[in-house]
């Protein structure tokens, strides 16, 4: 629907359109017109949305702070489950993976040679030298957050301590490409090409996506893509950055017997972190990490 100059923004500010959006919006049609792919308005977060996923944030790091202070050898990630949940039902919020498209449990754990989506169970023991994600994503009031960090557990290789800092630096190049009226390659590529310059590979089928009303919204966010490539980043939208960085190749399988668990095709070693990150008006905010 077209908005006229004098009516009321489509944001919901309360100002007229012209006040308010009207040249966002033209940005946006110019970088259309130029054969880019656009954000749509239904993902762009508004002020008091963002202060609610804020919120939610809180509870997400919480649990993530907690997991960090209890995780040890020998610990099963049903334990890191019943962290999860303690922490999440203790400040009012839910935890968005449970029985979400029929996953069991309320956090992903993934040990090693598991991509994502590692299923927590009593059978599960952290070793000695092992590594693990915890992917935590919390629901308060209707919003969402989500992030992970990797954990180290007693002696581990220093294989394995590369490739979870390297990792964690592609997160960081990442971050830093986030700029409004830039694009999410921008980010793909900053990811891809340190991982690569390490001898690594980054996971192409499975990406970072928009969150914060939903779990999962637009866009897919790739990191394999170029600079200048991909959509638009303006200011109000928010998504992840959680490139999964393999050892070896960036080939994997999914476990038939669950339809959740993913591993590396080849058995070798990957990790993950993974940032909440809003685009402002100057750079970006990073909501949960």
């Amino acid at each position: 629907m077209k908005v006229n100059r004098n009516d009321p923004c489509w944001c919901g500010s309360g100002k007229k359109y012209k006040y308010c959006h009207e040249e966002f919006d033209r940005r946006i049609e110019k970088a259309r017109l130029e054969g880019h792919k656009v954000p749509d308005h239904k993902i762009i977060k508004t002020p008091e949305q963002v202060e609610k996923i804020r919120e939610s944030a809180k509870i997400n790091m919480a649990c993530l702070d907690e997991v960090a202070k209890q995780i040890h050898e020998g610990m099963s990630t049903l334990e890191i489950d019943n962290i999860i949940n303690d922490v999440t039902y203790g400040m009012g919020g839910i935890p968005a993976p449970l029985n979400y498209e029929g996953f069991p449990k309320s956090v992903c754990t993934s040990v090693n040679d598991q991509v994502c989506h590692g299923i927590p169970s009593a059978d599960v023991i952290l070793r000695d030298g092992d590594i693990v994600n915890v992917d935590c994503s919390t629901i308060l009031d209707g919003y969402f957050s989500d992030s992970s960090r990797m954990f180290l557990i007693g002696n581990v290789s220093e294989e394995k301590q590369d490739l979870v800092r390297v990792a964690k630096e592609c997160c960081d190049l990442g971050l830093e490409k986030v700029k409004p009226w830039g694009f999410l390659g921008d980010v793909g590529e900053a990811v891809h090409t340190h991982a690569e310059e390490h001898g690594y590979s980054v996971v192409r089928e499975i990406g970072g996506h928009g969150v914060g009303l939903e779990f999962h919204e637009d866009p897919f966010v790739s990191y394999v893509t170029n600079a200048g490539e991909d959509m638009l980043m303006v200011p109000g939208m928010m998504f992840t950055i959680e490139p999964m960085v393999n050892a070896g190749t960036y080939q994997f399988y999914t476990d038939e017997s669950n339809g959740w668990e993913v591993y590396t095709l080849d058995g070798e070693p990957s990790a993950q972190w993974e940032y909440q990150v809003l685009v402002t008006e100057d750079g970006y905010e990073v909501i949960s990490n």
